[in-house]
């Protein structure tokens, strides 16, 4: 298996990934997938800000890719990212989303960025709270019910992990 860049040839294996996601599970809070243009659109976006996308490939399948994003944009955020990761259904529990993400941690930090915060759907999301924990991901909350999907309402999960030096020194500017 190899993790890379995400090209835009890719994009209609990811969309498909991404859509099975936001129509079967609680880790995006999306309840419509977005279609093959939005997807270009948000790879342009995190491309543009010369932000990390990957994708994990075997046998020219793409079976998973993450990306980070800035986790707010004001201002006092633009050290902090917020990393998303999507595995192929069928694909689960092979180690493409340690691949991926720990891929993602590495890059960012040396991007210069101090915080990589996971918004994870889900308290009973136990496989993406467990990756995050193994890849040093602390637990720092949970926002109880800020999401209605599925009939039911569903809270996320906020895990923290510091790049680089974290909080123990100034950035540089």
């Amino acid at each position: 298996m190899d993790v890379r860049d995400a090209a835009p040839g890719d994009l209609p294996a990811i969309q498909a990934i991404y859509a099975h996601h936001v129509l079967h599970g609680l880790a995006s809070f999306e309840e419509v997938p977005p279609d093959l243009e939005e997807m270009r659109r948000r790879h342009a976006d995190i491309a543009e800000r010369g932000l990390p996308y990957r994708v994990a490939i075997e046998a020219g399948e793409v079976l998973g890719f993450g990306y980070c994003a800035p986790y707010r944009l004001r201002s006092a955020y633009r050290y902090a990212l917020e990393d998303s990761v999507y595995i192929k259904e069928g694909r689960l529990g092979r180690g493409i989303g340690r691949m991926l993400l720990g891929e993602l941690i590495g890059l960012c930090e040396g991007l210069g960025y101090r915080q990589l915060i996971a918004v994870i759907g889900d308290s009973a999301n136990a496989a993406s709270i467990a990756l995050h924990a193994r890849l040093g991901f602390v637990r720092v909350g949970t926002l109880r019910s800020a999401g209605y999907k599925f009939g039911r309402w569903v809270d996320s999960v906020l895990m923290q992990r510091p790049l680089g030096p974290g909080d123990g020194s100034p950035p540089a500017t």
